[in-house]
């Protein structure tokens, strides 16, 4: 099949780069992509497959699938949500172009071959602070879904790479207000609490895995000098690059609010994952290894695992989607490595010939390596035996709530 999908992603170039510069030019955030998931949807019924809009729950979601009902399902995704105020700084319209790109080719070359399977696009919304893989999961994505792939743009290609797991949390601390000149020893400090536990999480830095990550801002913490504040309130992130060490994490910080309010005299209310929790990403070796070999085709050097190190990682809820079936996402280099994500520097290359051109090449990858797991029943148990070994699913609904 490899040559057929070679003929069909170069036929798709002119308008997978048309897609990518249109999203870039025309940027919307989480929960709002009308305009994208219009564009993905009108591209893909083109190329003669039924695409629709508002699936598993979300309105700007995306699905199209083609295949017989026999053999493997894999899912190729594809993220078009932009960040407030700098646009595609992710990249996302590229992760955009190549999953739509992959799916189609993938689809020409399929029909021209005896294979039994079935490839689904899956156009996955408000990535960006959010999780909306998470709400779709719930609303049935994963459902006979035996594999999943995507891209994402960066300042290397990089076939497995780290993604930690996220978790955020609101604690407000209650206390008594009191005149803070005449009458301070009737008072209880809520800011006082919210500041010993900013310091504790500071100090228990010292303690964490150097690819973990704790941060959070003081909100809340009173309006005049003269008045002891009766609540405040902190916004903490909790991310780690393991599932059990973000659970062990999230209650290691608990622990901290609870002895900040006892110190204090005060109490505390807590509101974890408004949006639910983004996991750690499972990086399938099976999988990754396999993409590799696609972009060797490309004249593209994807370096394995550990050569970038995993403290220069962020979250992504596709975490969650590998924790569920066996996945990849590795990076493809769009820019200089010294051009960081979420810069406005970075959503100009979003919008380069590089950028674009790295497009194509993932879509081919993408298309490649969902072909070989329908057809290669080898690579295909190898990649779910590993899956299993690593310690099979794990659920934000069943584990963290």
């Amino acid at each position: 099949m490899r040559q057929p999908l070679a003929d069909a992603v170069a036929d798709l170039q002119p308008a997978l780069t048309t897609l990518a510069r249109e999203l870039h030019a025309d940027p919307e955030t989480a929960f709002e992509e009308v305009r994208a998931a219009g564009r993905i949807a009108t591209l893909v019924a083109a190329e003669g497959v039924e695409a629709h809009v508002g699936v598993h729950g979300l309105d700007t979601a995306v699905r199209a699938e083609v295949g017989s009902d026999t053999g493997r399902t894999i899912a190729i995704l594809a993220e078009y949500d932009a960040l407030p105020g700098i646009g595609h700084a992710c990249g996302h319209n590229i992760i955009a172009a190549a999953g739509v790109g992959a799916f189609l080719a993938a689809v020409s070359a399929l029909t021209e071959s005896d294979t039994d399977g079935r490839l689904v696009l899956l156009g996955t919304p408000a990535e960006e602070g959010h999780s909306g893989k998470e709400y779709m999961i719930r609303g049935g994505m994963l459902d006979g879904i035996d594999m999943a792939i995507m891209i994402h743009p960066f300042g290397y290609d990089i076939a497995s790479h780290a993604w930690l797991g996220r978790r955020t949390l609101t604690a407000t601390f209650h206390g008594v207000a009191a005149h803070a000149s005449s009458q301070p020893f009737m008072g209880r400090n809520a800011l006082d609490a919210a500041s010993l536990a900013y310091q504790a999480m500071g100090l228990l830095r010292q303690q964490m895995a150097p690819s973990d990550r704790l941060h959070a801002v003081i909100t809340d913490g009173g309006h005049r000098p003269s008045v002891i504040p009766e609540t405040a309130t902190l916004s903490i992130y909790v991310r780690s690059l393991l599932t059990d060490s973000l659970v062990d994490l999230s209650s290691r910080v608990d622990d901290i609010l609870d002895g900040a309010a006892l110190m204090t005299g005060c109490t505390v209310d807590r509101t974890w994952d408004v949006h639910p929790a983004t996991l750690p990403i499972r990086n399938n070796q099976a999988l990754a290894t396999r993409w590799t070999d696609t972009q060797a085709l490309r004249g593209r050097v994807a370096v394995p695992a550990g050569i970038v190190p995993d403290s220069l990682a962020a979250s992504t809820d596709f975490g969650n989607v590998s924790q569920l079936v066996p996945a990849i996402h590795p990076m493809v280099k769009v820019s200089p490595s010294d051009v960081a994500l979420h810069t406005a520097a970075f959503a100009e290359w979003a919008a380069s010939p590089e950028a674009t051109h790295a497009a194509v090449d993932s879509a081919a990858g993408l298309a490649q390596v969902a072909l070989d797991i329908l057809a290669d029943d080898d690579l295909a148990r190898a990649a779910r035996e590993e899956f299993e070994a690593a310690g099979g699913t794990f659920s934000v609904v069943e584990e963290l709530g």
